[in-house]
């Protein structure tokens, strides 16, 4: 009989349920709600789904996010997944995803709506500040205003650039999440700053642009861009090599792998170490609460940034842009453009903003990974 109770005993003692304590349950509970919204909800589940499940793995089984020893053995699995994460890999193979599928031709046909999406990164700018006054460094404060951009791979290029990696995990989880929560958050700032007449307003449909213009526009964008700020090159290089790849019409395959199977693969890979970077004792601290907060303030004023000079644009326009299409100046694509669409639909069914709103979409990805090297020009990065 005592060999059996020792038995039971030392069962026990391995079992999860020995070793974890209060916080990492509240996090098991977060990543429950999380994969309940991806699910039953479909917030971005893509992106969701994974992040959900590395945070439920981490709060089970903390080891999987164990440290590499010296000679590059003994981590966990979810360590050497979160080390391409540090390396800037998996952000840089995600913009040139991103190129490879998307239509920058919104954004050609009317350039406009590039100061869309340079209004919406007002966010970025007023949540750093705002950091610093919370007695963040320099640094710090740059990484974490970054979440403003609604971006996470960029958010994670400057966290592991400026040197934060130990904030990494908490902005890359609160950049994801509002990503994936921009229906939720988006529409009631859209309309705060909107009447139901500006929500109305039907905008003349876009000229049709060249495949030549298509060509040009990644190669112009890269050369300019990155002979004024070369530290993007990782970004904006990846970004517009990924659309030169759909628009060239000559490697069909390549633009296939990157924008399908490789795309996929590095999400994977990405969302489950960044939700593995949330073990309750790390993530369950003040610092945490405050990256989360200024992190959600600096998404909701981008919006509101980009909303506002959108009815600024209308104004001096005589009433042909719709304002919604201002908040997709943050750089979630193309989920902020899917809810322009969308509240512009509740206004009017019948019109459709989706492809307006993809310019300042697209202008707020490349605006955000200029802001990103605006500041590591400034640290001298």
């Amino acid at each position: 009989m005592e060999k059996i109770v020792e038995t039971f005993s030392n069962l026990w003692v391995e079992t999860a349920f020995e070793k974890l304590y209060w916080g990492n349950y509240v996090m098991i509970l977060v990543a429950f709600v999380f994969l309940y919204l991806a699910i039953a909800h479909d917030f971005e589940p893509l992106l969701l789904v994974p992040i959900a499940f590395g945070m439920l793995l981490v709060n089970i089984y903390p080891d999987i996010m164990h440290e590499i020893s010296e000679d590059g053995s003994g981590g966990g699995l979810f360590r050497y997944f979160y080390k391409l994460d540090e390396w800037s890999i998996l952000p840089s193979i995600i913009f040139m995803g991103v190129g490879a599928m998307t239509d920058f031709g919104p954004l050609i046909a009317n350039p406009k709506s590039f100061l869309l999406g340079a209004a919406a990164q007002f966010g970025i700018f007023s949540a750093y500040f705002m950091a610093i006054f919370m007695g963040f460094s320099g640094t710090e404060a740059a990484s974490i205003s970054i979440i403003g951009g609604a971006d996470g791979p960029t958010s994670i290029f400057l966290a592991t650039k400026l040197g934060c990696t130990g904030l990494l995990g908490p902005i890359a989880v609160a950049a994801y999440s509002y990503m994936s929560l921009v229906p939720l958050i988006q529409p009631p700032i859209m309309k705060l700053f909107t009447t139901k007449k500006e929500r109305k307003i039907r905008m003349l449909q876009l000229r049709p642009v060249s495949q030549l213009e298509k060509i040009l526009f990644p190669i112009v964008v890269t050369v300019v861009v990155c002979m004024i700020l070369p530290t993007t090159a990782p970004l904006i290089g990846m970004l517009m090599l990924g659309n030169l790849f759909r628009e060239c019409g000559v490697v069909h395959q390549l633009q296939e792998t990157a924008s399908n199977a490789l795309m996929y693969i590095v999400v994977i890979l990405l969302g489950t170490s960044v939700g593995a970077t949330t073990k309750a004792e790390d993530f369950l601290r003040p610092q945490t609460l405050k990256i989360v907060v200024l992190g959600l303030i600096a998404f909701a004023v981008g919006t509101a940034a980009g909303v506002l000079f959108g009815k600024l644009m209308n104004l001096f326009s005589g009433g042909n842009i719709n304002p919604l299409i201002g908040s997709a100046g943050v750089s979630a694509v193309p989920m902020a453009a899917r809810v322009s669409q969308k509240v512009g639909a509740e206004a009017d069914p019948s019109n459709f903003l989706l492809m307006h709103a993809m310019g300042p979409n697209v202008a707020g990805v490349i605006g955000t990974a200029v802001v990103a090297g605006t500041f590591m020009a400034i640290f001298g990065i």
